[in-house]
């Protein structure tokens, strides 16, 4: 080994390996790192999930935080960093468990998307003896999510997109409606939990859950992580978790009761006008597609009021290629 390298052990030190998540197995008022076997690589070798758990010295419940479920979506990492540094296990009620990496083939290789080219986030709950991504997804909710009582699923747009800060959520269901405000986003979009995600699993299993989209991939965004820790210490105060703590002073969240994507009907150049979190009016050239020429061949107008939830930043659009996310303003409270 090379004067200066580190050795795995000695990046790892102070980390157990564990079968499963077992809280009542770790000691009150500490934090413990955990690996957890999950899957084999192609020699054999276990891919073991890095967990960390702040268990605090008084009962509570137990929030879960996911990061990179898929691979390239980063800003979720530092997020629970931070978090872990600051929460006082001796103060806290409960426990925080965060998944620091729960998509590692992905991760590993810089992409989004599982090994087997599936969606990790649309595989859930998975199967025992299914494909790599189903077995996959199986575990990494039987062996660590199915012990959460709240979920926090940490997430950023995809490659060639960028997002604002937003969080999805069932804003008809009390505890999440709450939990998405108190992240005090740009944004919180109206989003029943569905079939084959993680959050619709967790749902399913009486875990409420929400979904915080962080800004970009591949990336750290300050501010954003500032402000996705800030939110979920406000979650942890409203649950009896932590002392309650004074929200920054932000601008109130803008509330969409629903979405939708528009794209492209041919290939070529793309530019995208809005920024995230504009607001545009229908009718409102939002972008612009050009030939390989520079000739301009499309204008695309809004078809809606609405405020930009992502757009894409990838020039090279090919036919059905994403432009613009638009989120439309709930009119009654939700």
């Amino acid at each position: 080994m090379h004067r200066g390298m580190s050795s795995p052990v000695h990046l790892l030190a102070g980390a157990r390996i564990a079968p499963e998540l077992d809280i009542e197995a770790l000691p009150l008022g500490h934090v413990t790192r955990l690996l957890i076997p999950i899957a084999d690589d192609a020699i054999g070798r276990e891919m073991r999930l890095p967990v960390v758990v702040v268990r605090g010295a008084q009962a509570g419940p137990v929030l879960g935080l996911t990061a990179a479920l898929h691979g390239n979506e980063l800003n979720g990492i530092p997020v629970i960093h931070r978090l872990v540094e600051r929460v006082d296990p001796k103060q806290l009620k409960g426990s925080l468990v965060a998944v620091i990496v729960a998509n590692l083939p992905a991760y590993f290789l810089h992409q989004r998307r599982f090994t087997d080219d599936a969606d990790l986030n649309h595989t859930f709950p998975g199967v025992a003896d299914g494909s790599e991504s189903e077995v996959y997804a199986h575990r990494l909710v039987e062996r660590v999510v199915s012990k959460f009582d709240l979920l926090i699923d940490l997430h950023t747009a995809s490659f060639g997109h960028i997002n604002s800060l937003y969080v999805r959520a069932d804003m008809d269901d009390d505890v999440t409606a709450t939990m998405a405000r108190l992240q005090r986003p740009q944004i919180i979009l109206h989003n029943p939990p569905y079939d084959h995600t993680l959050r619709g699993t967790a749902d399913g299993l009486g875990i409420p859950a929400i979904t915080l989209e962080i800004g970009n991939p591949q990336r750290f965004q300050a501010e954003f992580i500032r402000r996705s820790i800030a939110g979920v210490r406000a979650v942890m105060g409203e649950h009896g978790m932590l002392g309650g703590r004074r929200l920054g002073e932000v601008a109130l969240p803008v509330i969409c009761s629903r979405s939708y994507w528009s794209y492209t009907d041919s290939g070529g150049l793309l530019e995208v006008f809005p920024s995230v979190a504009d607001h545009v009016v229908a009718g409102s050239v939002v972008g612009r597609l050009s030939n390989i020429f520079g000739d301009v061949v499309q204008e695309y107008k809004a078809h809606d009021d609405g405020i930009v939830i992502g757009k894409s930043t990838n020039p090279v659009a090919r036919t059905g290629a994403r432009i613009l996310h638009l989120g439309i303003e709930e009119t009654e409270a939700l």
